[in-house]
């Protein structure tokens, strides 16, 4: 995808806090997520599904969106010095490696998408932040560990990114290409989205207030959705892909299915722990919101998803 090159004057870019410990709050969210090492190296990125099962119980799912899951138990608060930096800092951190560079590209992008969008809709657009970290830090809701996979935190309206994820894409789950690249990331502004639009609370909400199968399907529907708006900034830029762009977003989604996850680290499928959608769906609504390029069609609170 021939993306321009980030704005650093424009863009919200740092390094996430570093810390020895597990996030604020502790609590059993917190205890999960220290096993996440342990529980990626030992099962892959599927055993996360496992954790989201525990933390959708302990309640601390409703506080991140992300590709493969995560979060953290307590909410921190967030100073002035936990935002990005000088411009010297953003281009710093964003040509650390090639992955940083996409993901900062790709983030300006995104960031400029949707503030078109919502300047069309008369409605009040807020810039996210991209935060970098390698192998561990501290987000507004908690730990970042890079088991977890990239993540949205609604706390501080931050991305999470180790970008090492980029190359477990490829080589693990055999996504390649740059737009493969570009999916995650607008799949995680596509939580920045619902958090500005109050969707995140609406299933924060219901999770607090449900059993454990109708708080993990209300986690799918809002999954989807941020699957489906990432499609509506692909269909918004549709004349800088290239042939294969699309093909490479689709083998990305079809790749981290809750159902494809599963059945790599566990041998079965247990539909009621989904929280993020098969791969057939994640595909779909994908594809969807391409096609459409409408951020209306991308409801994926009503009906069958």
């Amino acid at each position: 995808m021939r993306l321009d090159d980030f704005d650093p004057n424009d863009i919200d870019v740092g390094e996430a806090r570093s810390g020895g410990g597990f996030g604020g709050g502790g609590g059993s969210g917190g205890l999960l997520f220290g096993l996440l090492p342990l529980i990626g190296s030992r099962f892959g990125c599927g055993g996360i599904v496992v954790v989201l099962l525990l933390l959708a119980v302990f309640g601390g799912l409703g506080n991140i969106g992300g590709m493969l899951g995560g979060g953290g138990g307590g909410t921190p608060s967030v100073t002035q010095q936990d935002r990005g930096g000088s411009a010297a800092e953003v281009t710093r951190l964003c040509t650390t490696d090639a992955g940083a560079k996409s993901a900062c590209n790709a983030f300006q992008s995104a960031q400029k998408t949707w503030a078109a969008i919502f300047a069309q809709q008369g409605a009040r657009f807020e810039k996210p932040g991209l935060r970098f970290y390698s192998g561990s830090g501290v987000s507004g809701c908690g730990a970042a560990q890079s088991a977890m996979g990239p993540f949205y935190c609604p706390t501080d309206h931050d991305i999470y990114l180790d970008t090492s994820f980029f190359g477990e894409l490829a080589n693990r789950f055999g996504a390649k290409g740059d737009f493969a690249q570009d999916y995650v990331i607008a799949h995680e502004f596509g939580h920045h989205i619902q958090n500005l639009l109050g969707t995140s609370d609406q299933v924060q909400r219901i999770q607090r207030s449900s059993g454990e199968a109708e708080g993990n399907a209300a986690s799918v529907r809002l999954e989807l959705q941020a699957d489906c708006y990432a499609g509506v900034w692909a269909a918004k830029n549709r004349d800088r892909m290239d042939s294969t762009d699309l093909q490479e977003g689709l083998t990305a989604a079809n790749a981290i299915g809750d159902d494809t996850l599963q059945k790599e680290a566990q041998g079965r499928v247990v539909p009621d722990s989904f929280t993020h959608g098969t791969s057939a769906q994640r595909v779909y609504w994908l594809k969807h919101g391409f096609e459409t390029g409408d951020p209306a069609q991308c409801d994926t609170f009503n009906g069958a998803v």
